[in-house]
């Protein structure tokens, strides 16, 4: 089993009310893809903040778990998101996640979101994580 399979299994096990898939990982990077259909759109018609968020949120826990193993408990401890044009309303929010820095207790990654399809980024956003003290000898 790939480590993006064995993370998407724990995403699903774990975090089932996500709507976000894992579409790659690979060395302190991730990107996924978040869904998008009536439910995620508010008045105006185009994505609402929080999908926008969680797909920023979930990028970054599967970039770090592909570095430091499944542990459930790294937790976001801070996410700040600039919200940059429109989204499309009809197509999938893409979550593009580069870490800045991983360290024993703490990760800093950002993440470029994306309408699938346009190269135009819609919201940019970083993220702090704080990891259990527990994963610090495996490391």
């Amino acid at each position: 089993m790939t480590r993006k399979q064995e993370i998407a299994e724990f995403l699903s096990r774990e975090f089932p009310q996500t709507k976000c898939t894992v579409e790659d990982v690979g060395h302190l990077t991730a990107t996924v893809r978040h869904e998008v259909g009536e439910p995620e759109l508010r008045p105006g018609g185009t994505v609402s903040g929080p999908v926008l968020m969680m797909t920023a949120d979930v990028a970054l826990y599967v970039a770090i778990l592909n570095e430091i193993g499944l542990v459930p408990l790294t937790v976001t401890t801070s996410l700040n998101i600039n919200f940059m044009r429109k989204p499309a309303a009809d197509a999938a929010i893409i979550g593009v996640c580069r870490l800045l820095k991983l360290g024993r207790s703490l990760a800093v990654g950002e993440v470029s979101l994306y309408s699938e399809g346009s190269d135009q980024v819609v919201a940019h956003a970083v993220g702090t994580y704080a990891i259990p003290p527990s994963t610090q000898a495996a490391k």
